[in-house]
Order: structure tokens, then sequence, then C-alpha cells
């Protein structure tokens, strides 16, 4: 997994405004009712975005970090990826999250992924002007293949999000960066054993060939899951990137 039940997202800067937030059910393509967190801000900037947690699905750490986006105007919107095979209710440190990982495709996220894309642009009071997705790890894939023209978004993040073949030798960004569409920010920690320096580069290399805007950032000596409040030793980094995230939400040439 990425980011455990202690973690919290490492956030900078005084809100700058109020905030209402609660679980959300969605309703995806396949009738399926997923589990989401929304929160809203009182003044939205016009930014909405989806987040897209890592393997574990939606848990306290993406609650948390809704309510830091929707505190600087954003609303955002974090999903669940296991509502077909563990429904909406709370899950315990117990939870079969291998078993529950292995039941999940690519079309069922895409799916769910719509869902709260609908949902936010349908929601007339949210002020989307522009929608985002942003992703951790799992999520980061999944956020980076988000940049395929069928979700219109304005942009795309991913925070430590694999590039290259899926463990099962299915495609991934890299493979798939012909399709990509939306400008992308990847956010990678140069100590990630995951995600080997050569994948980035190559990362980098097919999305300059398909002609897709990009930035990505290796933060050197970052671990995997370097956003955390608890690393002290990467606050620099973190804090470069969240200024960063902010930054690419308040984009207005999309």
């Amino acid at each position: 997994m990425c980011h455990d039940t202690d973690a919290s997202p490492a956030v900078f800067g005084e809100p700058i405004t109020t905030v209402q937030s609660a679980p959300l059910t969605l309703t995806s393509a396949d009738g399926t009712a997923v589990g989401a967190f929304l929160a809203r801000p009182e003044r939205p900037s016009g930014a909405c975005v989806v987040i897209l947690p890592d393997n574990r699905g939606l848990h306290h750490f993406y609650d948390q970090l809704a309510e830091r986006l929707a505190e600087q105007g954003h609303v955002a919107l974090a999903i669940d990826y296991y509502a077909r095979t563990a429904g909406t209710g709370p899950r315990d440190e117990d939870f079969p999250l291998r078993d529950h990982l292995a039941q999940v495709s690519r079309e069922k996220i895409d799916d769910d992924i719509a869902a709260a894309v609908n949902h936010l642009r349908s929601t007339d009071d949210a002020g989307c002007e522009r929608l985002f997705a942003i992703g951790f790890c799992f999520g980061g894939r999944q956020a980076f293949l988000a940049a395929r023209p069928q979700f219109g978004l304005a942009g795309v993040v991913g925070f430590y999000g694999g590039p290259n073949v899926y463990p099962n030798g299915a495609p991934g960004p890299i493979q798939l960066a012909g399709e990509l569409a939306a400008p992308i920010l990847g956010l990678f920690g140069g100590a990630d054993q995951g995600i080997p320096a050569q994948d980035v580069s190559a990362f980098d290399e097919a999305l300059t060939a398909a002609g897709v805007e990009h930035e990505l950032v290796t933060y050197p000596g970052a671990p995997h899951s370097f956003f955390d409040r608890r690393c002290e030793e990467f606050v620099d980094a973190s804090a470069d990137a969240w200024h960063r995230v902010l930054a690419f939400l308040d984009r207005r040439d999309s």
C-alpha cells in the first residue's frame, strides 16, 4: 500500500475559505453505488478536482486531502475503487485488500472516474470551469490515464504513479502516451525503488513524442509516499509539490 492509516497530506499555507464536507454516494455506469467524499469551499475558485486514491481505496488521507484542496477554493471529490466487491461502508484494518484489488479493472475505474466527473459537471453551484484529476501511487497511474480525451479534463496530476506497464503486463501510460491529451504534472521520488529513473525518462520521451504538454519533477532522495506530514526529512519536497499542484489547478489557459 502507499499511504497508511496514520498518514496525513503535507499541505502548506493558510486556508482562504471555509469548507463543507461529507461522504457521498455516486452511481457508476454499470449501476454500482460508488463510495466518495466531497469537500466544497464556500468561495469556489472555478477548479474542481477528482481525487484518485492509492490502492487502499478511499481512506482518511484522501478525506483530509479533499478538505485541504477545498480550503484553497477547489471543489474536491475523492472516490473509492471497491464498491463492487466491498460495498460502500467503512472498512477496518483487516480488509483483504489484495483480494479486492485483483477484481478491479481499468474499465471499471474509468466508469467510476466518469461518474465523478459527471457529478461535478452537473452540480450547478460547484462552479466547475476547469476540471482536474489528481492521484497517488495506484491512483497516480489512473490519473495519468485520465488525460485521455474522453474525460475532457483541463489537466491531471500524478504523485508517484507508475508510468510503465502494469504488473500483469497491460500497457501503462508510457505505452498509451499517444492516447493522452490533457496536460500532465508528474511528481516522483528519486529514491522510489518501485519507479526507476529510466521509467520517468521514458515517460518524458513518450509524452514529448506524442505532443502532450507535461512537466515531470523528481525530488532527489525522496521515497515513495513522501507527501506525508510525518516525513519531516522531505518537507521541502512536499512543499514544492504542493505549490506546484496549486499552480497547476490555477491554470486558466486550458
